[in-house]
């Protein structure tokens, strides 16, 4: 278990795994897997509902770019460890303060609700740095949006506001800023008082099939992503980033 990540039991059911990387909770192998091996641990015993949070300002801001071991072996490995995150067989909720960008997205759609405030942000901003979605997006999105909306979503880099999160699905809750975590807690505590074997199979029928096709997507989008980050696009789009400046791409 990682220093970054806490974890504990409320009411003896609900799980809640507090992500503690403020103030932008950018994950690494590290911290995936670490939720992944906590929300088993939990799975396997009497928690019948888990609740993904963060410490500071943002839910996740996803992959810390500047850091230098981020190639396409890294992101193929936290791809999979991603993966576990969907096999879990009870509900999961996102508790998604802030801002949710990037793989931070794909954190929060890993999950099986996601509950927000008016303040909060989701944002897919991968063609505006010249990148390819990664953490599985590429088939969760579209399952919870639809097809053509996840499509605009991904295309155009859309940020998205809680409320607009709320109207497309990709919300399930929508709460004031200071109640948004208990929010969160409150909605996973529906799950609980539900008989945990029906709730189980429930689950198994709707999602059984996500964790292999999700395996195939982050195949195909790790391979995209390093083709994608030879380019001089990804170049342009990561510098006109960290200058917080509009990118001009050239296409090539």
């Amino acid at each position: 278990m990682t220093a970054d990540l806490s974890v504990e039991t409320l009411d003896g059911f609900v799980g809640v795994l507090t992500m503690r990387r403020p103030p932008n909770n950018f994950f690494d192998l590290d911290l995936v897997r670490g939720l992944a091996d906590a929300g088993e641990e939990l799975a396997a015993g009497d928690t019948r509902a888990i609740v993904i949070r963060s410490e500071g300002k943002h839910f996740c801001a996803g992959a810390d770019f500047t850091r230098r071991d981020l190639g396409v072996d890294t992101a193929r490995l936290l791809y999979t460890e991603a993966i576990r995150l969907l096999e879990l067989p009870i509900p999961i909720v996102a508790a998604v303060q802030g801002s949710a960008v990037g793989g931070g997205l794909g954190l929060a759609c890993a999950a099986d609700f996601r509950v927000a405030s008016q303040s909060s942000r989701f944002h897919c901003n991968f063609s505006q740095l010249g990148f390819h979605p990664g953490f599985g997006l590429s088939e969760t999105l579209p399952q919870i949006v639809g097809q053509q909306r996840a499509l605009h979503i991904m295309c155009a880099s859309q940020r998205l506001t809680g409320q607009e999160a709320l109207a497309i699905g990709l919300v399930d809750v929508l709460a004031e800023d200071s109640e948004m975590q208990s929010a969160a807690i409150e909605f996973a505590r529906t799950f609980t008082a539900m008989a945990p074997l029906a709730v189980r199979s429930i689950k198994q029928t709707l999602r059984g099939g996500l964790p292999d096709r999700v395996l195939t997507a982050v195949q195909h989008e790790a391979s995209e992503q390093q083709r994608l980050r030879d380019t001089e696009d990804f170049t342009i789009g990561l510098t006109a980033s960290f200058e917080r400046k509009q990118p001009i791409f050239t296409g090539r």
